[in-house]
């Protein structure tokens, strides 16, 4: 794990890719290993109680033994699918190492999904054991509990979330490392736990996990313990995590990004802290002083955002060290020394502004990693600029999912960098990406037909469009599926636009729709933080989100501040008109993926009214046109 990264070699301009030997290996051997090798460090920190505490690796493989032994003594055999459905806490580990080394079959579920939902995912894939957190993830499975015969037994974190002591279908996480604490001390616990652990193979099913697509049902995506092992083993050699000593883990571990990379700080040894919660942040940050966090785009544009919200002179000041900063970080990305003026601009704005924004990270922070949606290069240079490194990487839940990654020694802002090794890279004629590697999935859980369209002469077809530079890195353009294309004939992208707008202060979501109309147009959920500030020291008087959008002020604020971010557009892409709406998409409405991704469908569909009113009207700016109809549904990314 300690060898440099080999050079990328591009050939032709059709693909990249990094030869290297990345050994084969199970993730149960990186469990163990990471035990073995630091038994005394810090595993996870956790809050319990208002305190923050924290287990050793020994004292957490002696829990994974009880529970694995627990597991047993339930009945729980290799090969058995076992479903989490948790928020971020120790327990998740504990039951997911624990499945790992009793060779079962994980199955994460999201915890802000609905049961409607949960009922597929469960059902699909067989599971015949479930780990819940607390009551309300309990309420869900207990409502399915008559549609899903192959469910036997329901393992609850909480104690107090179960009510029904004599109902065998449940019983406690507590009971069960009991239980398998007093056969350990019986000496009857089954096989042995490491000979079961190891006796795991490379090709041996890991995980099913579902992504959701833009029509149908989802998608169950088989990983294995060979796909995890790499992708673990292959970003090691790339990113630097061995000198770090702590991580905030707060992206949903039901996600394949948070999950990995947690896999692999636990191998290098960092201690990972779970954040309380997506609110919590903030505060974790500045108790937690990490050196590692890893976040989906949206992180990074509220905490730009919040700056930038700075007014009066205060405003000014900040307004004045952001531009300092962007001259300063052009040069330095380019390998040339600022001129004296401007470095001795910035380090007064470091001094006035941005090192304050580094004191809100905890002051420890050696880099950001960004996955899971696209980037603005915008925003990823203001941070450089400010002396916080975001390494922007790319990957699918199918890629395990991570294929190319920036790192502190080869970065390219704009890009999501160069593969990691092992892993080839391909353009394909139409502009799709094309992925061949350790790291791609096994197929698609009984879906042999989607299998096939997907995995093509041994390369995986991701769907997204992007171009390799000649020196080998990756840029997104968009979603093969969602470019959009005018009753001219024009393809218009969405993603870059989209990204642009985001990066206003002023701007929370936007979204842009027209696919097949005569020009395009951009919905809008406005950044209500910054908005409503903005508006009380204007004059404008508003009792709600809906009588502020309606405010001929704050529609002629919010004209002026997306169409200035039009500027570097072609004319066929530049969107014409802008629809304001009045709330914030949401998972529970089914608008965000749980990693916080639009759901461009959804939305169109959503808000279809709008949009008509859009083509309809002379007004360039109109606020939404009647409250959305809010219905349930499955979801697409």
């Amino acid at each position: 794990m300690s060898a440099p990264p080999p050079e990328t070699i591009v050939r032709d301009g059709t693909y990249a890719a990094t030869p290297y030997d990345v050994p084969e290996g199970t993730v149960a051997q990186l469990f163990l290993e990471g035990c073995a090798e630091w038994p005394e460090r810090e595993a996870f920190r956790f809050k319990e109680n208002g305190a923050w505490r924290g287990i050793s690796r020994a004292d957490l493989l002696e829990r994974v033994r009880d529970l694995a032994a627990g597991l047993d003594a339930l009945g729980q055999r290799p090969g058995d699918k076992l479903a989490i459905l948790s928020e971020n806490r120790l327990d998740w580990a504990l039951a997911d190492y624990a499945t790992v080394c009793r060779r079962g079959v994980s199955v994460p579920v999201y915890a802000t999904l609905p049961a409607n939902q949960i009922h597929y995912l469960l059902e699909n894939s067989g599971v015949r054991f479930a780990f819940v957190s607390n009551a309300e993830q309990l309420a869900k499975v207990m409502s399915l509990r008559e549609r899903l015969p192959a469910l036997e037994r329901v393992v609850v974190f909480d104690d107090d979330a179960v009510a029904d002591e004599g109902d065998d279908f449940l019983i406690t996480m507590r009971d069960v490392v009991r239980r398998g604490a007093d056969e350990r001390s019986n000496g009857d616990s089954g096989a042995d736990f490491e000979e079961l652990a190891l006796s795991s193979g490379p090709a041996d099913l890991l995980t099913i996990l579902y992504t959701s697509g833009t029509t149908g049902r989802p998608k169950g995506v088989m990983l294995t313990h060979g796909n995890l092992f790499y992708d673990v083993e292959a970003s090691l050699i790339a990113l630097p995590l061995h000198r770090s000593r702590s991580a905030l883990s707060l992206l949903p571990l039901s996600h394949i990004f948070e999950r990995m990379l947690d896999y692999a700080l636990f191998r290098a040894g960092v201690t990972i802290a779970y954040a309380e919660s997506i609110d919590a942040v903030p505060a974790n940050l500045l108790q937690i002083r990490p050196h590692i966090v890893a976040s989906v785009p949206r992180l990074y544009e509220k905490i730009h955002a919040r700056v930038m919200a700075a007014s009066g002179a205060r405003g000014k000041l900040v307004d004045w060290a952001v531009g300092v900063g962007e001259r300063w970080a052009d040069d330095t990305l380019e390998g040339r020394t600022p001129p004296l003026p401007v470095r001795l601009q910035h380090a007064v704005a470091d001094r006035l502004v941005f090192s304050k924004l580094r004191e809100r990270t905890g002051g420890e922070l050696e880099f950001f990693v960004s996955g899971g949606a696209p980037l603005s290069e915008d925003i990823a240079r203001f941070f450089y600029a400010a002396g916080v490194l975001i390494l922007e990487g790319y990957g699918l839940t199918e890629t395990s999912p991570v294929t190319n990654v920036n790192t502190p020694d080869n970065l390219r802002l704009g890009t999501v960098g160069k593969p990691i090794p092992g892993t080839e890279i391909r353009i394909a004629e139409d502009g799709e990406i094309l992925v061949r590697g350790p790291q791609v999935m096994k197929g698609y859980y009984d879906l042999p037909e989607a299998t096939e369209a997907a995995l093509r002469d041994g390369w995986f077809h991701t769907g997204d469009v992007g171009e390799i530079d000649a020196e080998g890195f990756l840029k997104i353009t968009d979603r093969k599926k969602e470019l959009l294309v005018t009753a001219g004939g024009k393809n218009i992208a969405p993603a870059p636009i989209e990204q642009s707008v985001k990066a206003n202060r002023f701007v929370q979501e936007a979204v842009l729709v027209g696919d097949r109309m005569p020009y395009t147009v951009l919905l809008v959920v406005p950044d209500y933080d910054a908005l409503e500030p903005w508006a009380a020291a204007s004059g404008v008087r508003a009792a709600t989100h809906r009588e502020l959008i309606e405010d001929p002020a704050v529609q002629s604020k919010i004209r002026d501040e997306v169409f200035g971010c039009f500027d570097k557009l072609a004319r066929y892409e530049t969107p014409k008109k802008v629809g304001l709406l009045e709330r914030p998409f949401s998972i529970e409405a089914g608008e965000l993926t749980p990693t916080l991704k639009v759901k461009r469908r959804v939305v169109v569909e959503r808000y279809g009214a709008t949009m008509e009113a859009l083509y309809d009207t002379e007004a360039d700016v109109i606020a939404e046109v009647r409250p959305p109809e809010v219905k349930e549904t499955f979801g697409a990314d």
